[in-house]
């Protein structure tokens, strides 16, 4: 049975997700304070936190942040609809997904059981794996672990998949969709720059290359391709 955290201020909110994902055989805790949200998420108890990024104590972002200095627990943020900003800084700090509110019940547990699905799977692919390497990046997928130039790469649960999904398919373009699926659990949504962002963060941990490009490439139209 899975355990999920929601931190978020709007008890009522948070007590109508609460029903509706026991009944889907779920085991939830909430919190209504950044406090004691970041205190729970922090004791590994957890298979994923639901975040909202408005708190009455601490924003949101600052909680996500505070979580990736020691975890790398799945968080799914809420954000305002249609509030790129929020979005792109909750990907950007480390957030695997978002869902804007209001949403439905429905949508949130699709989401939270996209991730938790996402991550069973490539739990079950790791059993019988050895390490995954293409040039100087290595990955040992079973214990998310990867290396770049034989120093440690860290790297949230989204990005660990996206840089998997690319590390197996070296040389080759693998399109957006393609990508979303593997690391989000889902098809690419319209307008939906959560990839480009991932990508982004990705990018800036690898580095350049000595003649200035990115590790990895954009095919424009067609998606990303990490350079072999």
């Amino acid at each position: 049975m899975s355990k999920v955290l929601i931190i978020d201020d709007d008890v009522i909110l948070s007590g109508l997700f609460q029903d509706y994902l026991e009944e889907e055989k779920f085991q939830v805790r909430t919190a209504d304070t950044a406090t004691e949200g970041l205190q729970l998420a922090l004791q590994g108890e957890f298979d994923i936190v639901i975040l909202d990024v408005m708190l009455p104590d601490m924003s949101g972002t600052e909680v996500l942040k505070a979580i990736r200095k020691q975890s790398h627990v799945p968080i799914l943020m809420f954000t305002a609809k249609g509030d790129d900003v929020d979005r792109i800084m909750g990907l950007e700090s480390g957030a695997d997904d978002y869902v804007p509110k209001p949403c439905t019940p429905r949508e949130l547990i699709a989401r939270i059981k996209a991730i938790l699905r996402r991550s069973e799977i490539t739990r079950q692919q790791q059993q019988d794996e050895s390490v995954i390497q293409t040039g100087p990046l290595q990955l040992w997928p079973q214990l998310r672990k990867a290396l770049w130039f034989d120093s440690a790469l860290e790297l949230t649960s989204t990005e660990f998949s996206l840089l998997e999904t690319l590390a197996r398919n070296a040389g080759q373009v693998v399109s957006k969709n393609a990508l979303s699926e593997a690391a989000l659990g889902r098809p690419l949504a319209r307008f939906d720059r959560s990839i480009d962002v991932h990508m982004s963060s990705i990018r800036h941990k690898l580095g350049q290359q000595e003649d200035g490009h990115s590790y990895i490439q954009t095919v424009r139209g067609k998606g990303y391709q990490l350079i072999k």
